[in-house]
């Protein structure tokens, strides 16, 4: 994937393409939300129901790995859900690049789900707690569980890059390859790689923060 192109700046800051194209799902996202909510009734038309079907949907996922824990997570994995659906979807847009086909965007994705994980456990159990089943059932085990969170981090940050990047990369060569010809075919596949990714990507991340969760309550080591 082509390095992102600085588009303007703001004093120090560089904003590249794939910021721009960021904050542009960033505010479609805003405004869905502000209009999904804006007149909300007893009795459902069509367009809140599909929205009442997606939520409750994330809040089925979450429960079959995290029971109980729905209300809690749904905002984060939730909203971490939506946004990578979009953002798998941007390199669908003429001119525009996936920004979750760029390292530094999966990375920054990866490290708040780091950062999650860590969050909840320790809002579940207390610091002193959370922090001592990292030595448990032996003091030995603490650079092992370290390893393993970073670890774990970096593979989250590059499957995705790597998924995202190599999807829009074969999208290019086919079409240069085979012209106009594939384009349909080509573009399901792209929706569907990119629907698979972001349920992928939303579900790891549960599975951590739910074994944040739940490493404090048997004494075990983080999974």
């Amino acid at each position: 994937m082509e390095p992102s192109l600085v588009i303007f700046r703001i004093g120090a800051l560089l904003v590249t393409s794939t910021v721009a194209t960021t904050w542009g799902i960033m505010a479609i996202l805003v405004l869905l939300c502000w209009l999904g909510i804006r007149h909300l009734k007893q009795s459902p038309d069509r367009w809140q129901s599909a929205l009442e079907g997606v939520v409750l949907t994330m809040q089925q996922a979450i429960e079959d790995i995290a029971p109980g824990k729905s209300p809690s997570l749904l905002p984060f994995v939730g909203s971490l859900w939506i946004y990578l659906v979009f953002a798998n979807l941007a390199g669908l847009v003429p001119g525009l690049h996936s920004p979750t086909g760029q390292l530094s965007v999966t990375s920054g994705l990866a490290i708040l789900v780091f950062l999650a994980t860590h969050w909840f456990g320790i809002r579940a159990s207390g610091w002193l707690p959370y922090l001592k089943h990292y030595v448990q059932p032996n003091p030995i085990l603490l650079p092992f569980n370290i390893i393993s969170e970073i670890s774990r981090t970096l593979a989250l940050a590059v499957r995705l890059f790597g998924n995202i990047m190599s999807l829009e990369m074969a999208a290019l060569l086919v079409l240069l390859v085979a012209g106009l010809l594939v384009p349909v075919p080509l573009l399901m596949l792209h929706v569907v790689e990119a629907l698979v990714q972001a349920y992928i990507f939303g579900v790891l991340a549960l599975v951590y923060i739910a074994g944040g969760l739940e490493a404090h309550a048997d004494g075990g080591s983080p999974s």
